[in-house]
């Protein structure tokens, strides 16, 4: 049987996620940073930033990883309504290959920032700290499962990521977007080596599965 919901519980271990927000609770402002689909074979990597209320509990808000399908989609409604303010950085495939996947994921940041409708005081960082960024960051090791701002974020970028890759399925259906989201599945894999790659095929991520040819 499923637990029972426990509301104290709930409002108890959102309190655990909260170190950050806590340790820096001086601030007015502070901001979330995370990203998805750094690994991926296809598509764009996609970054957010989310600058959440301090008196906010969002229940069920957790790193994206360990959320449902169904419970992220109905979290990412919740947080952009909540929210103080969000940004979401998108950068293609196209430009991953050309700049490489980190630096197309701190490009991807920094356009998450800019669309911010506030100044953040802070950013609160999932593991990385983004170059050319004047704004105060704190760097978090596995930062979304201690920090609520960061959990936010990584729910926005990795519903938004989804839903892109769900409407490439719909373009390229034999690649099984829908299904993997562009990760190298053993069903991904064996599609780009029967049809070959198609246009949002990261080339610099594939050159094991394809011939020179095909890239």
């Amino acid at each position: 049987m499923p637990k029972k919901f426990n509301l104290d519980e709930e409002l108890a271990r959102l309190e655990k996620m909260k170190l950050y927000e806590n340790k820096y609770s001086e601030l007015e402002y502070i901001c979330g940073i995370d990203e998805a689909g750094r690994g991926p074979l296809a598509g764009p990597v996609v970054a957010a930033a989310c600058i959440l209320p301090k008196d906010c509990n969002i229940l069920f808000l957790n790193d994206s990883k360990k959320l449902t399908e169904k419970r992220r989609s109905m979290l990412f409604d919740e947080i952009k309504e909540k929210a103080v303010s969000f940004g979401i950085g998108i950068v293609s495939e196209k430009e991953i290959d050309d700049i490489n996947i980190l630096q197309a994921t701190y490009k991807a940041m920094r356009i998450a920032i800019s669309q911010l409708s506030v100044v953040p005081d802070i950013l609160l960082n999932d593991a990385v700290r983004i170059p050319e960024v004047s704004i105060r960051q704190v760097p978090i090791i596995k930062g979304d499962a201690k920090s609520v701002s960061i959990a936010a974020a990584s729910i926005l970028a990795k519903v938004t990521r989804d839903r892109i890759m769900e409407e490439y399925d719909a373009v390229y259906p034999e690649y099984g977007f829908a299904k993997h989201k562009g990760y190298g599945t053993g069903q991904h894999i064996a599609a780009i080596k029967e049809k070959g790659p198609c246009e949002i095929h990261r080339r610099t991520f594939i050159g094991n599965f394809v011939g020179k040819k095909d890239q």
